[in-house]
């Protein structure tokens, strides 16, 4: 809901290129285990009209319509969770499988109000193979949390998304 707003408030209807008043809002937060998979020390996710703007620009309508209807669910509950390649933006892809199709967003470590936030850097429908060189740091396996760059040997409860 909060994406959809943006998007009807600074968004809809303007040209290709256009300038569009930079605003940003929180999208949701992490999960607990995810946070702690990533070792992450903030767990608030924030979302920009900057970015919205590139990706109405850039993205199919379908696509976009789809991917601001749903970016908060790939982020609060992704699949997996990969370390970004140097050169690219943001640190984390986050990666969904939603209605059969495979969606990655790009999460950036961002300095906000004098600590480190994370924020959306981009958002997009990919397949597996785009994937296959990207470094797995957490995964949700069966209800079991799979910690890989960051395993400590240690078993985790059986535990549903929080």
């Amino acid at each position: 809901m909060v994406v959809s707003n943006l998007y009807k408030h600074y968004i809809r209807g303007t040209e290709k290129g256009a300038i569009v008043q930079l605003v940003q809002v929180i999208l949701t937060s992490l999960t607990v285990a995810v946070s702690q998979g990533l070792s992450s020390s903030s767990r608030k996710v924030y979302i920009s009209t900057r970015v919205l703007k590139h990706l109405y620009d850039k993205r199919p309508a379908e696509e976009f319509d789809f991917l601001i209807h749903n970016v908060h669910l790939i982020v609060r509950y992704p699949d997996t969770v990969y370390k970004n390649k140097v050169g690219k933006r943001g640190s984390y892809c986050f990666i969904k499988e939603l209605k059969n199709t495979t969606y990655f967003c790009s999460i950036e470590e961002i300095e906000k109000d004098g600590s480190t936030a994370l924020e959306v850097a981009t958002f997009f429908r990919t397949d597996n193979d785009y994937l296959a060189s990207y470094e797995l740091l957490w995964e949700w396996k069966g209800g079991d949390l799979h910690r890989s760059a960051f395993d400590s040997g240690l078993t985790q409860p059986n535990r549903t998304p929080q």
